[in-house]
């Protein structure tokens, strides 16, 4: 801009107009809808239990600020802002407190975005953690335990690790509280609570804050273990500010005497928000599970009886998505509704196969229906689908349960336009309610439908309970006869049908002796 104005102008003009106009660049301001919280101890604090498929599902607004690189989570730089998904404070699969407290709190308070700054060494006494006795603490440390905390700094030094990626953080929002889990290593240590105090006040004056604003919640440790005492609970008697998480009736892991097993760990990091937002003056909402579609009225949607089985299933009326953890009724990877057709959310709708469909589909991206299985048995399905790709993907599961596995399907064509139907398998459906889910798993498939059909239909039902041997004529979708077979039971057919057709698709067997019709699935 100074290089385009001084041909014409003098530098005086030049500042009077970059002062009238206000051209000089500037860095946004913190957002104070960025609620960040600090979380350190030990072991228990990283977590030790294996994450399970509900701990992994995205939330948006749940980040964490990286403490480690971990390449194969995408996290290469330190410093910066990624999805909070297991492991926040390592590399690996488990979950702690810190998973479950960072997903209530963004339930709790859907106006704002909540991050994690995560350290955690296992093992660690708390004075790994106070600035004036780390050194000595680790020069007479094991090996793997001055291992451990390199991992968050070269020297050691996590506290400085702690307080470099808070001042990153408080260019982005506002640090709000700390989370605090260790003292299985310091039982018999009696300056314990004046050190834990220490720490924080370390950490804040660094950041220039004041405990006044910034509450502290610990958790007390395993009840059922070797360490547990009145020490934690007794820390808001010495630290303002200060509230603490009970574990009464959270279990251990049933391998040692220090861990807290998974369903724990979830509870936990509940308690741990509950007690936050006491302290922040917010109360948890109420959760409102998710509810089948039932149609689109102006800009709402009303809700309405879940999708029946057998029948088809528009992809675009997945479930009315609920309020707080695991209501969730889609994950989208990203909030713009690309499309903008139908229903005015975060998932992408436009119009396309039959009516509507869904497309921009990303890898990890699910949506979910409410059906009931009007009868229970053996089903096959069918999915009518576009892709102008050769690797787009997705499976179905059932309650979280896997039916059909991850499949490639097939190009439709050279872009997203032309639709064809594919069948993706055959399994046992038991009869009720439950919660259906398209999990894509390779990028870029529109889909417009799912349909659930009877793998057979028996127009005598008798004869589902013979023992006699019967001859079945077999012919493909198109009417061509491919073989025959003999079977003693209905039940047998859809095994000889799949052993005599060569090509994957959807066969008719047609009883010689008898008027029963099998519709089978290879």
């Amino acid at each position: 801009m100074y290089k385009k104005l001084s041909g014409f102008a003098s530098v005086a003009c030049f500042a009077a107009g970059f002062l009238a106009f206000g051209a000089a660049p500037s860095v946004a301001a913190p957002d104070p809808n960025f609620h960040i919280y600090i979380a350190y101890g030990q072991s228990n604090m990283g977590g030790t239990a294996d994450a399970q498929s509900a701990d992994k599902v995205e939330n948006s607004r749940f980040k964490i600020f990286a403490t480690q690189k971990c390449s194969g989570k995408g996290r290469n730089t330190l410093g910066d802002i990624y999805p909070a998904v297991p492991s926040l404070f390592n590399c690996g699969n488990t979950i702690s407190v810190a998973d479950w407290f960072g997903r209530t709190m963004a339930d709790s308070m859907p106006d704002v975005t909540i991050g994690i700054i995560p350290v955690a060494v296992g093992g660690a006494s708390i004075k790994l953690f106070d600035q004036d006795q780390y050194k000595s603490y680790l020069s007479t440390a094991e090996s793997w335990l001055q291992n451990y905390a390199k991992e968050y700094a070269s020297d050691g030094n996590v506290t400085k690790t702690i307080i470099d990626i808070a001042k990153k953080a408080q260019e982005k929002g506002v640090i709000k509280g700390f989370i605090f889990h260790q003292g299985e290593t310091d039982g018999g240590y009696s300056d314990w609570p004046k050190i834990v105090k220490k720490t924080r006040d370390d950490i804040l004056k660094a950041l220039d804050m004041s405990s006044d604003t910034v509450p502290f919640v610990a958790g007390e440790l395993l009840r059922e273990g070797c360490c547990y005492s009145d020490r934690v609970s007794k820390l808001p008697n010495s630290m303002d500010n200060t509230y603490y998480a009970s574990s009464e009736g959270l279990g251990g892991n049933g391998v040692d005497r220090y861990h807290f097993n998974h369903d724990a760990y979830v509870e936990f990091g509940k308690r741990y928000a509950a007690q936050m937002l006491k302290a922040v003056n917010r109360k948890p909402v109420e959760p409102v599970p998710q509810k089948p579609f039932g149609k689109v009225q102006g800009d709402s949607v009303v809700a309405g009886d879940p999708a029946k089985i057998p029948g088809k299933i528009e992809a675009e009326n997945y479930d009315i998505t609920g309020v707080g953890s695991g209501n969730s009724s889609y994950s989208d990877n990203d909030s713009e509704n690309r499309g903008g057709e139908y229903r005015k959310d975060g998932v992408d709708i436009y119009e396309g196969g039959d009516n509507y469909a869904i497309g921009y589909t990303q890898e990890g991206e699910w949506l979910e229906y409410t059906v009931d299985v009007v009868s229970g048995g053996a089903y096959g399905v069918s999915v009518n689908y576009a892709s102008g790709s050769e690797s787009s993907g997705l499976s179905l599961l059932l309650d979280d349960k896997e039916i059909v596995p991850p499949m490639t399907l097939s190009k439709t064509g050279e872009d997203w336009s032309v639709y064809k139907t594919e069948n993706l398998g055959n399994f046992d459906l038991e009869a009720g309610k439950h919660v259906l889910k398209i999990l894509i798993t390779g990028n870029y498939v529109n889909i417009d439908w799912l349909e659930f059909f009877h793998e057979y239909v028996s127009v005598r039902p008798k004869f589902m309970a013979s023992q006699v041997s019967a001859t079945y004529d077999v012919f493909d979708m198109l009417g061509a006869h491919v073989g025959r077979i003999e079977a003693r039971t209905v039940q047998d057919v859809p095994q000889k049908v799949r052993a005599l057709v060569k090509p994957n698709g959807t066969y008719l067997a047609k009883s010689r002796n008898g008027s029963a019709t099998i519709r089978v699935i290879k």
